[in-house]
């Protein structure tokens, strides 16, 4: 009986080995592109920055410009942009995007519809009753600049189109390699401009800036570039939140599994010094009998 427990014992502990040699592959992986998520992140920065000035200038020197992308209406039908993972093993991380999306839906009110971003997302919002915009945009990782710029134009022209009244970017910021914060973004309609906001920013710049072409124009084509643009550090964010918290998450595993492992070797020897006790007796109970 002590010798079955004993060979179970060994087996189990090299399960929890090879799952170990596992969750120890998983993060070095996170780990190393969450060094390139980040620096892709950064890298994109300085293009978003610029784009949001420009608008910025735009909609402070033109106020006719803003007519158009400002505008709200009543019942809105709501996009919503979520932004998930590709793969599981992470932690919270795909469920609390979900669930703030469901937050922002009981606050907002009005209709949905769904833009999934990441193999995750899509399979959540693959219910049915729920309005899928497109399923084209399913893997995180591989979804780049011209992917976001092609979702940036696409949301536009149903704003344009009047197909949708709102747009809603959920994704996770990250913080640290500790700490994803889920989070979310109104991209369209744009929020009204703060007259002292306008006026200060007119008095330190006191000249109107030249614009080539109608200001109306100028917007229209700079908008999708700009939701492009935001819906791409979206995904970089989300992506180095993804490979974080898996990070987070194996790590955890690993500790768990060495635990494991510790008691799983203190059985064993416990087992196996009953087996030399039990058989030490039965010799000294023989010898006596003789």
């Amino acid at each position: 009986m002590a010798a079955a427990t004993m060979n179970d014992i060994k087996a189990r502990m090299k399960s929890v080995k090879n799952t170990m040699q596992i969750t120890k592959a998983m993060e070095l992986v996170a780990t190393s592109k969450l060094r390139r998520a980040k620096e892709r992140a950064e890298n994109s920065r300085p293009y978003q920055t610029a784009l949001f000035e420009a608008i910025s200038d735009i909609r402070t020197y033109s106020a006719t410009a803003e007519s158009v992308f400002a505008e709200k209406r009543e019942n809105p039908k709501t996009c919503y942009i979520v932004v998930a993972g590709d793969r599981g093993l992470a932690g919270g991380f795909n469920n609390n995007v979900f669930k703030l999306t469901a937050l922002l839906e009981e606050r907002i009110g009005g209709s949905s519809c769904y833009l999934p971003i990441g193999r995750k997302s899509l399979e959540h919002f693959s219910k049915p009753g729920n309005e899928i915009v497109s399923e084209e945009f399913s893997s995180l990782q591989s979804l780049g600049v011209s992917n976001a710029l092609a979702i940036g134009k696409l949301v536009v022209t149903l704003f344009l189109e009047k197909k949708i009244d709102r747009v809603e970017i959920v994704y996770t910021n990250f913080v640290s390699i500790l700490s994803q914060v889920p989070d979310h973004k109104t991209l369209l309609p744009f929020a009204p401009l703060d007259e002292n906001a306008v006026e200060n920013a007119k008095m330190q710049r006191p000249y109107e800036p030249v614009y080539e072409g109608k200001p109306e124009e100028m917007l229209a084509s700079i908008v999708p570039d700009y939701l492009g643009g935001s819906i791409y550090i979206a995904v970089c964010e989300s992506f180095a939140s993804e490979c974080g918290a898996r990070r987070t998450a194996m790590n955890s595993a690993n500790k768990n599994a060495s635990e494991m492992i510790d008691n799983l070797t203190l059985r064993y020897n416990r087992a196996r010094q009953a087996i030399i006790t039990q058989e030490i007796t039965e010799i000294v109970s023989g010898a006596e009998a003789l």
